[in-house]
């Protein structure tokens, strides 16, 4: 494979007349779209932790009652168990506003420049750093999936 045949595939080449600042400043705007899909993975996480531990609360709230502490019991089943996290918010409302007043405008004004700016081709910053750094003709260094040695094949001769 040589030339065009052993770079990136079309979907990840830089379209005519798009420069390397524009690569740069897309390449920016999705590190910051994924940095925010992270923040919104740890965001479900706090959800889930923070449900986890409200349905613990009723085995507590029953333990209490069995070990002679009907007013402890009581009172982490009023004071604790189903409380908002904050005013008027279980974590599925601050996951929903999150979605809708931040996480959804955000994805849909990367799509959209990515689109409009290069022609809807993610990742063209990887994609030239990528073959920047790989070494020409070494079977790990292939410019895109299934253009090397099969798996195993070293170890079939």
């Amino acid at each position: 494979m040589t030339g065009q045949d052993d770079g990136p595939d079309p979907a990840h080449r830089r379209p005519e007349g798009v420069s390397d600042e524009t690569v740069e400043a897309l390449g920016s705007l999705s590190k910051a779209l994924e940095t925010t899909e992270r923040a919104r993975g740890h965001l479900y996480s706090f959800h889930q932790l923070t449900g986890t531990a409200d349905l613990e609360l009723d085995r507590a709230v029953e333990l209490l009652r069995e070990a002679g502490h009907p007013e402890w019991a009581e009172t982490v089943r009023t004071q604790v168990l189903g409380r908002n996290v904050i005013p008027g918010h279980w974590t599925f409302q601050i996951v929903e506003a999150y979605d809708a007043t931040y996480y959804q405008p955000f994805r849909e004004t990367e799509r959209a420049a990515v689109e409009e700016l290069a022609e809807g081709r993610d990742h063209l910053h990887e994609a030239e750093m990528k073959e920047a750094r790989r070494t020409a003709g070494h079977p790990d260094h292939t410019a895109r999936p299934g253009t090397g040695p099969s798996p195993g094949a070293e170890s079939a001769r």
